[in-house]
């Protein structure tokens, strides 16, 4: 069986799978520019109201998703989204996103920050219907804004 025909399923995050989220997200884009070590992140998916995700393929960890219910003035918020290195361009950032809108499906909006200089993550927000709603300039790094978007959320059904 190859890659893309594994099942691909999402489960609530355990102890080992924050550790590996942690180091995921530390070793790539956009958290090196951003200057976010290991333990900053692994400190932040810890927080109280932090729901982790992790999408395995298969019995493999593939990426993460780490939600916050009322994280943008009080709307649901999606604070991160990380796929494995040998998995990006898979389908798994994808999956993340629309396991995030189905989990907040009948709330008004999804919220989320994305580095203005991290034209891939960008991408597969516009592409999803993420609107640009407005930007903090030099708010985490200086030289780098972080655009503010949003999408509007399909009633529950």
């Amino acid at each position: 069986m190859n890659l893309e025909q594994e099942e691909i399923h999402i489960e609530p995050a355990t102890a080992g799978d924050v550790e590996w989220s942690a180091q995921v997200m530390a070793s790539s884009e956009p958290w090196i520019t951003l200057r976010q070590s290991r333990q900053k992140i692994e400190t932040g998916l810890r927080r109280a109201g932090i729901e982790l995700w992790i999408a395995h393929r298969g019995a493999r960890r593939a990426g993460l998703i780490a939600l916050d219910r009322y994280g943008f003035a009080g709307s649901p918020y999606v604070k991160s989204v990380a796929v494995a290195p040998e998995e990006r361009g898979s389908g798994i950032g994808t999956r993340l996103l629309h396991f995030a809108e189905e989990h907040f499906a009948g709330e008004r909006f999804l919220f989320l920050l994305v580095s203005s200089f991290n034209a891939a993550a960008q991408r597969l927000y516009f592409r999803h219907g993420y609107e640009k709603r407005g930007e903090l300039p030099n708010y985490v790094v200086e030289g780098y804004a972080e655009w503010i978007l949003s999408k509007r959320l399909p009633p529950r059904n």
